[in-house]
C-alpha cells in the first residue's frame, strides 16, 4: 500500500490528467464488451460466457485486415463486422438450442466454445503473443493537457466508444427496431403473437453483442498484446462491470465500467499489490448497498 503516492498524484494535474486518461481507456473498452453482454442477457436471458472470446477474435480480425491492408478503418471494420457474423451463427448453431434450459447447461456450452475458440486461434495465428503495432496516423507526439500525456489514440478510442453507447442508447430508445427489442425482453410471448419473428431479434441481438466486443478488441489491439485466451480476464471484468451497474442496464454498463476502470488506474498507485482485489470489493460494496445493481431494476 502507497498512499503517499496516491496522495501526490491528485495533488499533481499532470497525474491526475494521466492517471483519468488510462481509467477512461480501460472502462472504455470495458464497456463495449460489457454493454453487448448485458444487452444479451436483457434479451435473451442467457448468461454468454464465451462473450470474451469475441473480444479476442475482434483483436485478432483487426490485426490480420491491418497486416492485408494497410488501413485501421477497414481493420476495425473487419473485426467489429466479422464477430458481429461470428456471433450470428454461434447464436443461430447452438445458443439457440439451450434457451429456456438450465443455466449449468447454458454455462457448459459457452465454456465448451470458450475452449474451443482459444484453440481455433492458436491453430491459425499460433500461440504465441502477437502485436498488431500503433497504426502511422497515431505515430505523433503525443498531447500535453495540464501537464499529463494524452496519446491521440486514446482520445479516438474514447470517441468511438462514446459515440457507439450514444448510438446504442438512442437506437433503442427512438426507433422501432429498439422497440421492439426492448419489447422482446419484457415480453418475448406477446411479440411472437403479434408475428414477429421473435428467433429473427435473438439472432441480431446476438450478433450486436459480438460486433459491440469485436470492435473493442479492434480499438484494444494496437495497445494491447494479443493471444490466444485474452477474453477471459476481460470477461470476468466486464461481468463484475455489469453486475455492479445492473444486469440488463445500458447506462448502468457505461457508468460502473468508468469506475471500473478509474479504481484499476488509480487503485495500481495506492494499491499496486491489491488492484484486483480492489474491483472486488467494490462490486461488493455496491451488492451489500444495492443488491440490484446501480441502475438495475427489481424483478416483478
Amino acid at each position: 500500500m502507497d498512499l503517499d503516492a496516491l496522495a501526490s498524484c491528485f495533488a499533481s494535474p499532470a497525474c491526475l490528467v494521466t492517471q483519468t486518461t488510462s481509467g477512461l481507456i480501460i472502462g472504455m473498452l470495458l464497456f463495449l464488451v460489457a454493454v453487448g453482454l448485458t444487452l444479451i442477457f436483457g434479451v435473451l436471458k442467457v448468461v454468454n460466457f464465451s462473450h470474451g472470446a469475441f473480444y479476442m477474435f475482434g483483436a485478432y480480425f483487426a490485426m490480420t485486415a491491418y497486416q492485408l491492408t494497410g488501413s485501421f478503418a477497414l481493420a476495425m471494420l473487419c473485426g467489429a463486422v466479422g464477430t458481429a457474423i461470428l456471433g450470428l451463427i454461434f447464436e443461430r448453431a447452438f445458443m439457440s438450442r439451450v434457451y429456456g434450459a438450465d443455466v449449468l447447461m447454458q454455462l457448459l456450452v459457452c465454456y465448451a466454445f470458450v475452449l474451443i475458440f482459444d484453440d481455433v486461434v492458436r491453430m491459425i495465428w499460433g500461440p504465441e503473443f502477437k502485436s498488431m503495432g500503433m497504426p502511422a496516423a497515431f505515430q505523433v507526439p503525443p498531447l500535453f493537457i495540464a501537464g499529463g500525456v494524452v496519446p491521440p489514440y486514446y482520445l479516438l478510442l474514447i470517441g468511438v466508444a462514446l459515440a457507439a453507447a450514444v448510438v446504442l442508447g438512442l437506437g433503442l430508445a427512438r426507433t422501432k427496431i429498439g422497440k421492439v427489442i426492448r419489447a422482446a425482453a419484457h415480453n418475448p410471448g406477446m411479440v411472437s403473437a403479434l408475428g414477429i419473428n421473435t428467433g429473427l431479434i435473438y439472432g441480431g441481438v446476438f450478433a450486436l453483442g459480438g460486433l459491440l466486443a469485436g470492435l473493442a478488441g479492434a480499438l484494444a489491439a494496437p495497445v494491447r498484446s494479443l493471444t490466444p485466451g485474452m477474453g477471459f480476464s476481460v470477461l470476468i471484468e466486464s461481468f463484475i462491470v455489469t453486475v455492479i451497474g445492473g444486469m440488463g442496464s445500458i447506462l448502468g454498463a457505461l457508468i460502473g465500467a468508468l469506475l471500473i476502470g478509474l479504481i484499476r488506474s488509480f487503485g495500481s498507485l495506492g494499491f499496486p499489490l491489491y488492484t484486483e482485489g480492489l474491483m472486488y470489493l467494490f462490486m461488493v460494496i455496491v451488492l451489500v448497498a444495492r443488491p440490484t445493481g446501480l441502475f438495475g431494476k427489481e424483478a416483478a
